[in-house]
């Protein structure tokens, strides 16, 4: 059976439509690499598997490059794993209060270990509003003070 271009274009769409089940934010660009080699396929009439697959995946990679370097460049830069002292100082808003041996919850402007909201603790009472310095990180808490 040979690869026709419509059979790129229909992988290429159905690909596409998965990023709505998959909210990952990379199939779309898997299919628009299949878009693209539909095109080139029905553009420049026979090609072999083999050089369909290879610009398949050049021009996925390519997009997949292009859209986290270019476009979103902070993206790929995740502190997951990272020590907590690359976020220690970062500013937050306070949006529940927080008390001594209650938890509260903090907003980061931008995500802070893979999270823009966490639920914090303080040494002392905070009202919600309250801008916030992160101090340490607690497990799956953060401990915040009143700047």
């Amino acid at each position: 059976m040979q690869i026709e271009w419509w059979h790129w274009a229909v992988a290429g769409v159905a690909l596409i439509l998965a990023e709505l089940a998959v909210p990952a934010f990379v199939l779309v660009w898997f299919g628009l690499g299949g878009l693209l080699v539909a095109l080139v396929v029905a553009l420049s009439g026979d090609l072999s598997l083999n050089v369909q697959l290879g610009i398949w995946l050049i021009a996925s990679l390519a997009f997949t490059v292009l859209w986290f370097k270019v476009f979103k460049p902070g993206q790929l830069k995740t502190r997951v794993g990272g020590s907590d002292s690359n976020v220690v100082g970062e500013i937050g808003l306070l949006t529940r209060d927080v008390a001594p041996f209650e938890k509260g919850e903090v907003r980061f402007q931008k995500p802070i270990l893979g999270g823009e909201v966490w639920a914090c603790l303080a040494d002392e009472a905070i009202a919600a509003g309250t801008r916030v310095k992160l101090v340490a990180v607690e497990g799956s808490f953060v401990k915040v003070a009143k700047l």
